[in-house]
């Protein structure tokens, strides 16, 4: 039984996932959808949790301060959503759960950084979700050309008009 949802979900599992602990500091690049528009959001804060780190349902917890409120983010680590996970610092820290980082602010809201290799640690490429993420902006290129084809259609059509109205003034004048 266990063996089966494995091997579904390993269908599903990215290929590589940034080695993201607690007291990193990380950027998190997540795809969102409105309406027909998709764009990518960043989302900087503290990881002050990491669950299942082996599982497909694997995901970090990120705080930051925005407009002097505390807010915090899940974000499943192997989700579509998720493009990609960059550490930017990391930290000594003891515990899994920082849970105490939220009665913190200020200078007391501060870790003591460890020196690690960021390009070692960052490099995680996954040819199959660059290679999605191309062809979305290549359909966004061709439907924005498409676009202004047909407005330059358009003006074309309306300068036409105005230009035939204006020979038409000329020849009754």
């Amino acid at each position: 039984m266990h063996a089966l949802i494995r091997q579904v979900e390993s269908k599903f599992l990215k290929k590589q996932v940034v080695d993201v602990r607690s007291g990193d500091t990380v950027k998190v690049h997540q795809r969102i959808k409105e309406g027909s528009k998709e764009r990518i959001q960043i989302f900087e804060g503290l990881v002050i949790r990491t669950d299942r780190k082996d599982s497909m349902t694997s995901t970090i917890t990120v705080r930051r301060i925005a407009s002097g409120v505390g807010v915090e983010k899940s974000f499943l680590l192997h989700s579509p959503l998720v493009e990609k996970v960059e550490i930017t610092k990391r930290s000594k820290v003891r515990r899994k759960y920082l849970s105490y980082m939220r009665a913190r602010s200020g200078k007391s809201a501060r870790l003591a950084a460890v020196d690690f290799d960021k390009t070692a640690v960052n490099d995680v490429t996954d040819p199959e979700a660059e290679a999605e993420l191309e062809r979305i902006h290549e359909e966004q290129k061709a439907e924005h050309e498409a676009e202004a084809a047909k407005k330059a259609e358009e003006e074309a059509k309306k300068e036409a008009e105005i230009a035939e109205k204006l020979g038409d003034r000329a020849k009754s004048e």
